[in-house]
């Protein structure tokens, strides 16, 4: 596995405005839950989206598929709490499972070795 640094850096940047955009459209008392969570569900995807590269080209071809369709699942879901109000516990287990349900994913194609 091998990590292109500059793109990282960009994945990371992109994260952190439209996390810093749920931050600023979200009206009540869980703006900085919302910004953090989406932060690390967003800049994970992302990275493993732009920056992360395996040695087999099938996997990361995979890997990047997988990560493309769970950032978009991160960011309508997001996107969708920064609209309505919601608790503190939903949004942990709704994100929660996401983001376990993604890394099962991912590490299970990466362990493949097709």
């Amino acid at each position: 596995m091998k990590i292109n640094s500059i793109k990282a850096i960009i994945a990371i940047c992109v994260s952190g405005l439209i996390a810093y955009g749920f931050y600023s459209f979200h009206k009540t008392d869980s703006k900085l839950l919302l910004s953090l969570g989406s932060f690390v569900f967003l800049s994970l995807t992302l990275l493993f989206t732009l920056s992360i590269s395996f040695s087999l080209s099938r996997t990361t071809t995979m890997i990047r598929t997988v990560s493309g369709i769970f950032f978009a699942i991160a960011f309508v879901s997001n996107l969708l709490f920064s609209f309505f109000d919601f608790s503190t516990p939903i949004y942990v287990i709704i994100n929660g499972i996401a983001i376990m349900t993604y890394a099962l994913i991912a590490y299970s194609v990466s362990r493949a070795k097709q």
